[in-house]
């Protein structure tokens, strides 16, 4: 299929964009460039030894999108575009507002009018509200405590709404959880602006040196450690389930509206992710505690089993390689940035 990767030279959209070249799809990228960068678009090219069309672009201009589904014969859409940091969510709502929630607008007005039915769209674990039990079914109650979170679950439900209206469309929503490392070559991995936002990147930085001690917000969690207990999942294995869902639409002989987890089932705490770094690499990751941010919960983790079952999916790499691959993109980005 010719696949749309919409936020593709981003983290998660360039490491998907490998695995749909690889699985044989072709790859059109559209990203505005805004927190990421062109260089990731080279990474894919090299890694997989294929070309990517790249469209520099806002996706929440009509004109603009809509002229690139009538350049190339769109035939299926990967939405990753959107700001996703829990805490500048908190601090910046209507930038997230507006942002998350227009691109998905303009993206599915476009493949309406354009005649395209086939939607995977990137959520998270934070639509989930913090009174279920775990581990996290998809069928858990849903109540974000942020607005990144909100904007995920308001997506989610206009694209019910979408499909409830036309039951020709296949949508699969997956629900992320907390994707990190890198791919093994280290030519693509997570490279944020500023200060990062997310635990391995950070960690990655002290242990280089770029940074003199990583910040853990908060000690006082209801966890064995007291810091938070996340479901770390492999970039790679997390861009391979979105292979699976793509692979799940094709087959599919209607119209369908799904919503997967994508995550491990295993929960880590922070502390057990920086131990477990240190002792990969041989790197030393200073630290201190600060206060926690608003919106984090105490623990989340997967019930990925519909994965299992629906898409034929599950996570296969481990911590040991989440903090190698990590650190390899790190070197490796470390070098190409000062020679």
């Amino acid at each position: 299929m010719k696949v749309l990767v919409a936020g593709g030279a981003g983290y998660i959209g360039s490491h998907t964009s490998v695995s749909l070249l690889e699985a044989g799809h072709d790859v059109v990228i559209v990203d505005s460039l805004v927190n990421s960068d062109v260089s990731s678009i080279d990474g894919i090219q090299q890694i997989t030894g294929k070309k990517v069309d790249f469209v520099k672009a806002d996706i929440r201009d009509f004109n603009e999108l809509d002229a690139v589904f009538a350049k190339h014969n769109i035939e299926a859409v990967i939405n990753f575009a959107g700001h996703k940091a829990v805490g500048e969510s908190v601090s910046q709502p209507l930038e997230y507002y507006d942002n998350n929630l227009n691109c998905a607008i303009v993206l599915a007005k476009v493949m309406s009018a354009r005649g395209v039915r086939n939607l995977i769209f990137s959520s998270s674990a934070t639509v989930y509200s913090e009174s279920n039990t775990l581990p996290l079914k998809e069928s858990a109650t849903v109540d974000p405590k942020n607005p990144y979170g909100r904007t995920k679950l308001y997506i989610e439900r206009m694209l019910q709404d979408v499909f409830e209206s036309d039951s020709a469309w296949k949508i699969s929503i997956l629900r992320y959880f907390n994707p990190v490392g890198a791919h093994p070559t280290g030519l693509i991995g997570e490279s944020p602006r500023g200060v990062p936002n997310n635990l391995m990147p950070y960690v990655s930085q002290v242990a280089s040196g770029q940074r003199e001690k990583l910040s853990i917000f908060g000690c006082d969690y209801d966890t064995p450690d007291g810091t938070g207990v996340r479901d770390y999942i492999h970039v790679m294995d997390l861009a391979e389930g979105h292979v699976c869902a793509l692979r799940k639409i094709e087959e599919s002989e209607q119209g369908c509206f799904s919503t997967f987890n994508l995550g491990t089932g295993r929960g880590y705490s922070v502390l057990e992710i920086v131990k477990t770094f240190e002792d990969v690499t041989g790197q030393s990751v200073p630290f201190e505690f600060v206060e926690r941010r608003e919106g984090d919960v105490d623990t989340c983790f997967a019930d990925a089993s519909l994965a299992r079952q629906e898409l034929s999916w599950e996570a296969r790499l481990g911590v040991y390689d989440m903090c190698q691959d990590a650190w390899n993109f790190q070197k490796a980005f470390k070098i190409s940035q000062h020679g």
